[in-house]
């Protein structure tokens, strides 16, 4: 029996447009429409649009919002101060462990929202709740199903948006990358992604994404799958929930050590003191395969500095080669030689800076 049991409101599109479907943190969701190269290519080179509505929204209100979030995230919900504005965090335990990396909008004072992800957004509604009501900060915490979410990603993906809806165009043209406008009730343009490539990721009520889903598609925006969205990711070195990061593993061995904002000493967020005294002797680093074969992750790398291991790894649609992320000891540079371990033999390699691709170009 399937333990999928999620869907959702554009299941029915997926199946109608012959989608391959799996199982993705409980939800049942299309990995292709057919060709995931060309699906990542048409991002890359075109447009693209992928639904992303398993992820939620979270809502989070009250007169104690800020103070809340200033202690939930390790990033500094204070930096933001233009509504509309948003910035990327790890929320932590309090052993700095990761339980979750997303995304966190500033609307006013007392109003906020979170965006998490899919396979953990349970656990990471159930810790909000549990923090908010342990500290008893003013806040209500709101997971937001009667949303769904659209990613439309690409070089001409805001000029393809703008013509099926070109009453949003006013309010987002000039929108700066994480940032937001609502252009309707409970509509929320964002120029955010998770590609490498420009765009915007659009939050909507549920009711109306279908209609959207099928404008977007007729004027040429191509159906993309999970499959696409994460050779995009590794190729724009992007971080995967339960990959690079999870609850046993701190920000500042992920890469993600730009995101903890400790300059303020009287913040003490949860899982600060954690990373204040962790002793972080390890770093996350792009690789690049120099045979043919194809790295995966938990495969061994071998270093000067001494062995680690693949985090990520997939074959890169873009640059022809296979590409992946690896943490390491620290010490590690861009340029040195590697070795990766791929069916018991090892291949040489090299350590790159990511991201690898951006904006459509090659740079690593």
């Amino acid at each position: 029996m399937s333990s999928v049991s999620k869907h959702t409101p554009l299941h029915s599109v997926h199946l109608e447009s012959g989608a391959k479907m799996v199982d993705f943190g409980g939800w049942d969701m299309p990995v292709s429409y057919g060709s995931q190269l060309e699906e990542h290519h048409a991002v890359r080179q075109d447009a693209g649009m992928f639904d992303v509505s398993h992820m939620l929204n979270v809502d989070v209100q009250g007169d104690d919002a800020l103070a809340y979030l200033r202690r939930l995230l390790a990033n500094d919900a204070a930096k933001l101060t233009v509504p509309g504005k948003a910035l990327y965090s790890c929320m932590l335990n309090a052993e700095g462990g990761v339980i979750d990396d997303l995304i966190v909008y500033f609307f006013s004072a007392d109003a906020w929202r979170l965006v998490v992800n899919a396979g953990t957004a349970d656990k990471d509604v159930a810790w909000m709740q549990e923090v908010a009501s342990a500290e008893k900060f003013n806040v209500s915490i709101s997971p937001r199903r009667d949303l769904a979410m659209v990613a439309v990603q690409g070089p001409n993906a805001r000029e393809k948006l703008w013509a099926v809806r070109p009453a949003w165009k006013a309010a987002t043209q000039d929108l700066t990358p994480f940032t937001g406008a609502f252009v309707g009730d409970d509509t929320l343009v964002a120029r955010t992604g998770y590609t490498g490539e420009d765009g915007f990721e659009v939050v909507l009520p549920a009711a109306q994404v279908e209609a959207f889903w099928r404008d977007l598609a007729e004027n040429g925006v191509r159906p993309c799958g999970l499959g696409a969205r994460d050779t995009l990711r590794l190729e724009a070195g992007m971080n995967l929930y339960g990959q690079e990061m999870d609850e046993q593993v701190n920000p500042l061995v992920s890469g993600l050590a730009w995101t903890v904002s400790l300059k303020d000493a009287d913040r003490r967020f949860i899982g600060r003191d954690a990373l204040e005294s962790a002793q972080v002797d390890r770093g996350l680093i792009g690789v690049k395969l120099l045979e043919r074969g194809v790295m995966r992750g938990h495969m061994k790398v071998r270093a000067a500095q001494g062995e680690g291991e693949l985090t990520s790894g997939s074959m890169s649609p873009t640059m022809g080669v296979s590409i992946g992320m690896a943490r390491v000891p620290l010490g590690v540079q861009p340029g040195d030689a590697l070795q990766v371990e791929i069916r018991g033999k090892w291949l040489p390699a090299e350590a790159v800076k990511m991201p690898f691709v951006r904006n459509g170009k090659i740079i690593a």
